[in-house]
């Protein structure tokens, strides 16, 4: 089984796992930076490689159902929902690791504020919670348009796969049609030789017929 210039279904199974411990080890990465500096690079690059195994599940949903041997396609049905839900597991995480550092961020600008002092250096903190508050601001508007485009991508992928399965069901009952034409073709065709073996059994008897009453007609006389 293999996917339109994506790999076969056990490829797309051993990239997603690759990339589940890719993004379960930067998530990490992330967790224990998160208290001595904000890293919106990575966490938007982790929020990418997840909408990438997103979309590899997507892949692989249509082809673990074209799958013919039924255990085998029970185990590649379970196999691709636990990446699936990993994949959850990890979307969700990154979601409470975001929002627990906009909240760090608020906080830490609300105190700045309460200090007011009057030597500027109150304004030099607001400025890089600002420039920080702008960061993360670009890294949630990434995360979205990540979101959106993995959306759209396995809305795209659902579609092909429904019409792939529309397209077989079509392409079997042709099949049906055509040897049902096949096998009616076949029974007219012996139908039609068994006409001619009776014909010409009907004109050998007839012509046998004739013979016989001439051979009795003249032994008569």
């Amino acid at each position: 089984m293999a996917a339109d210039g994506g790999g076969t279904l056990s490829e797309l199974y051993q990239r997603s796992r690759r990339l589940l411990l890719k993004t379960r080890d930067d998530l990490e990465r992330l967790e224990r930076l998160a208290a001595a500096v904000d890293s919106p690079e990575l966490s938007v690059a982790v929020r990418r490689d997840i909408s990438q195994i997103q979309t590899l599940c997507s892949e692989m949903d249509a082809l673990w159902r074209s799958v013919a041997s039924k255990p085998q396609r029970d185990l590649w049905k379970r196999k691709v929902e636990q990446v699936a839900e990993e994949a959850d597991s990890l979307r969700e995480s990154l979601d409470r690791y975001m929002q627990r550092q906009q909240r760090r961020m608020q906080e830490a600008q609300e105190r700045a504020e309460l200090l007011g002092r009057s030597n500027g250096e109150s304004s030099h903190i607001l400025r890089i919670f600002d420039e920080e508050a702008q960061a993360m601001q670009s890294a949630r508007n990434s995360s979205r348009m990540l979101e959106e485009a993995t959306a759209t991508g396995t809305a795209i992928l659902a579609k092909y796969s429904e019409q792939r399965e529309r397209l077989k069901g079509a392409q079997r009952k042709a099949l049906d049609v055509l040897n049902t034409l096949g096998l009616s073709n076949s029974v007219l065709r012996i139908i039609e030789r068994r006409n001619r073996v009776d014909q010409w059994i009907k004109y050998a008897g007839m012509i046998l017929t004739f013979i016989i009453v001439i051979a009795f007609l003249r032994w008569a006389r």
